[in-house]
């Protein structure tokens, strides 16, 4: 018998399989098409940012912000819905399987998800020449702590409310700033100084910074450790909330 995770995990990846192909254009085609429309298109006007070509600075940003955003997209109504119109987490309550391994197994399949389009994307942006290190290799990685840190408070978040109304709230004072503010198009610095410390509370700054780091060759503006440091908080906080949110929701 599956351990109870590798079980839940098993169950999102059966739906999935079903599915995947709504998600094609969104996890894989859409990024592509974005960093030629942007970076080559764009960046024929922009010229150079940090003394590199537009498109070889935008690409990290692009890869951490579309890992930022499918954590935090299917973290919402997928959740939600497995608690008050499917019920799945409550059929699950039924079994062996315990709060922790329905939080677990969720999280890695938002990894698995995450990971697969991160590894297409970087070798797509590797035969445009976008990469100019070895290190290019460890973004992936860099991926998926983007991808906990993000999913694993809106998991919790999607598991405390009753009204999908509340993540449209979610996507547009939270996703969509951080995205646009976060260094992906432009670099903080340019930014107002009293503006800079909302970037610097986003998960998703840190995962540019360091994915930046890694494909350009380059020190991130803060050291790597601190940068790791703050994902790994965002994302231990939230599991500490998710499994709470979880058992007091399937308490009701």
């Amino acid at each position: 018998m599956a351990h109870p995770t590798v079980a839940v995990l098993e169950r999102h990846l059966h739906l999935y399989r079903r599915l995947w192909r709504a998600s094609v254009f969104s996890s894989f085609i859409l990024p592509v098409l974005f960093l030629v429309s942007i970076g080559i298109g764009v960046g024929g006007y922009v010229g150079e940012v940090g003394g590199v070509d537009y498109l070889a600075w935008i690409v990290p940003g692009v890869m951490a912000s579309t890992a930022f955003q499918m954590a935090i997209g299917e973290s919402t109504y997928s959740v939600l819905g497995d608690f008050k119109w499917v019920r799945a987490y409550h059929a699950m309550r039924a079994t062996p399987v315990e709060v922790r391994d329905m939080v677990a197994g969720w999280l890695l399949y938002i990894l698995l998800r995450v990971e697969v389009a991160a590894v297409v994307f970087l070798g797509v942006t590797g035969l445009f020449g976008a990469l100019r290190s070895p290190w290019a290799v460890v973004t992936p990685v860099v991926a998926a702590l983007v991808a906990v840190a993000a999913a694993a408070p809106v998991t919790a978040f999607a598991a405390s409310i009753d009204n999908d109304s509340y993540f449209a709230l979610l996507f547009r004072f939270v996703m969509i700033p951080s995205t646009l503010f976060a260094g992906v198009f432009f670099p903080v610095e340019q930014l107002p100084e009293v503006v800079r410390p909302l970037a610097y509370l986003s998960p998703l700054w840190h995962g540019v910074e360091l994915s930046r780091a890694a494909t350009l060759g380059a020190a991130p503006p803060w050291p790597a450790v601190v940068h790791v440091g703050c994902l790994l908080a965002f994302a231990a906080a939230g599991l500490v909330w998710a499994v709470s949110a979880f058992r007091k929701r399937l308490q009701d």
